[in-house]
């Protein structure tokens, strides 16, 4: 099967799809699981949560994450790793240094060997198992990260079905890019040939595996759009009738039909982009409404975006929070919050993290990092605000035009406006705000940064949380 090429970097969504939206009230035509609705997402990277990297360390940290509100565990690919052309760093290769250390260079974990065991340095799978349940037990709903376009080269698919995998034109097995892979960094996976369908049937029945042995809550589904989409509905379709699950799409690139069926959620990369311009300068508040509605008639609102200021590939690749938004963080994870859609909260993040965690090898998080309850105390207050049904996913949103500038975002959230949301994404030095402010008669302050009540004034990447009162 033909294989396009994939970029990391969202690319512009053409509107193929009928929007469903009357003004600017959602209109779903099947509204997610109620415990999608107001949920926060959070991205475990098991290998560099604690110094031992496992799943009997992770759990132990399960109470801070249930204080912090989050409502679903996305767990980074927790199978075993292949050995065959694992990755140490850029496009070197293991095998290829001096001196092999497979124990030092864990490799990727997008290059998976077997999809139905655990990697034995995270534990084993009924350590998993009873991290599951006891997140089941604190409310907190877990869902596994999906390599369905490829595997590790020593995958006992390759040995026992070559037939299995894409062949160049000389019939060796190729990676997913190709010839020119070493410039895109995919050499140590070999690309799966959806054109064989007994291949997909074992794929479906290695998903079903995590569900029915781990009571599995859902997948966030990696480069989605270079999997057919026949397949992820045919997928879907077995799936549910394990039991109702979620399904997240890195993708946001519109296919025909691709977010008809399969999927609950995209991947926000665009809006991402704008917040990281907005910081530099390169767009005004205007742009964010203009993604988002773009976003809206392209893929439909039946389906949300996962709205983000980090992950791990950015971290990894494209620079700490810090690096990229500086300042403005706070501002920017408010407006991801504000926005409709999903927050996705990364390993890290809400101690402040502030460092590239490595891709290929063990790394750790600094849990005290200056600074790091700080950003604890933001974001439990941001989930807490998030949990207000007037945030939901298919609840109103409204850009309030009359309380907007080129430096100053107003966003109306729920019906009435329970909630509004002002921020300053100019990044001035101090920012005097007339009418959005006169609006606090209405409204009491729920959570603000910079802001001068005596002055009325919001200084830079400052912002405003307001909740209607009650009369």
């Amino acid at each position: 099967m033909k294989k396009h090429l994939y970029i990391l970097l969202a690319t512009a969504c053409v509107a193929c799809a009928k929007p469903q939206k009357n003004g600017s009230e959602i209109i779903s035509k099947s509204l997610p699981a109620d415990w999608v609705q107001n949920a926060t997402i959070y991205e475990v990277n098991l290998r560099q949560y604690t110094p031992e990297g496992t799943l009997q360390a992770f759990e132990n940290r399960l109470p801070k994450l249930k204080e912090l509100g989050v409502d679903i565990l996305w767990f980074m690919p927790i199978q075993p790793i292949g050995k065959r052309n694992r990755k140490a760093v850029g496009d070197t290769f293991v095998e290829d240094l001096p001196y092999p250390d497979y124990n030092k260079y864990w490799g990727s974990p997008y290059s998976i060997s077997n999809y139905t065991d655990v990697n034995p340095r995270y534990g084993t799978l009924e350590d998993f198992k009873r991290v599951v349940a006891k997140c089941h037990e604190m409310g907190i709903k877990v869902i596994l990260d999906w390599v369905g376009n490829h595997t590790s080269w020593d995958s006992d698919w390759i040995s026992e079905h070559p037939e299995w995998y894409t062949h160049d034109s000389t019939g060796k097995i190729t990676d997913p890019i190709g010839d020119d892979g070493k410039s895109w960094g995919w050499t140590d996976v070999a690309d799966l040939n959806y054109d064989n369908y007994e291949m997909r049937a074992e794929m479906i029945k290695s998903m079903q595996f995590w569900i029915t042995e781990c009571d599995l809550d859902g997948f966030r589904c990696d480069v989605a759009m270079e999997v057919p989409t026949d397949f992820w509905n045919q997928a879907r379709t077995a799936l549910d009738k394990i039991k109702p699950i979620f399904m997240l799409a890195e993708s946001e690139t519109h296919k025909p039909d691709q977010f008809d069926s399969a999927f609950d959620a995209y991947y926000g990369w665009e809006m991402h982009h704008v917040f990281n311009k907005l910081y530099a300068g390169e767009v005004d508040a205007f742009q964010v409404e203009k993604v988002m509605r773009s976003k809206d008639s392209a893929n439909g609102t039946h389906v949300f975006p996962m709205n983000m200021i980090t992950n791990h590939d950015e971290n990894s690749w494209n620079g700490t929070i810090k690096e990229r938004l500086a300042e403005s963080w706070k501002a920017m994870a408010v407006l991801s919050y504000a926005l409709r859609g999903m927050p996705l909260i990364y390993t890290g993040q809400e101690a402040g993290l502030d460092h590239r965690l490595s891709f290929f090898g063990k790394d750790e998080v600094n849990w005290d990092a200056p600074h790091a309850a700080e950003h604890f105390e933001f974001y439990k207050v941001m989930n807490e605000i998030k949990a207000n049904p007037a945030l939901a996913i298919n609840s109103k949103i409204e850009f309030n035009t009359d309380m907007t500038s080129e430096n100053i975002l107003t966003i109306d959230r729920g019906e009435n406006s329970v909630y509004r949301f002002i921020i300053d994404l100019g990044g001035a030095d101090t920012v005097v705000v007339n009418r959005a402010l006169s609006s606090l008669n209405n409204y009491h302050i729920v959570f603000d940064y910079n802001y001068d009540e005596e002055k009325n004034m919001l200084a830079k990447w400052g912002f405003l949380v307001l909740k209607k009162k009650v009369d």
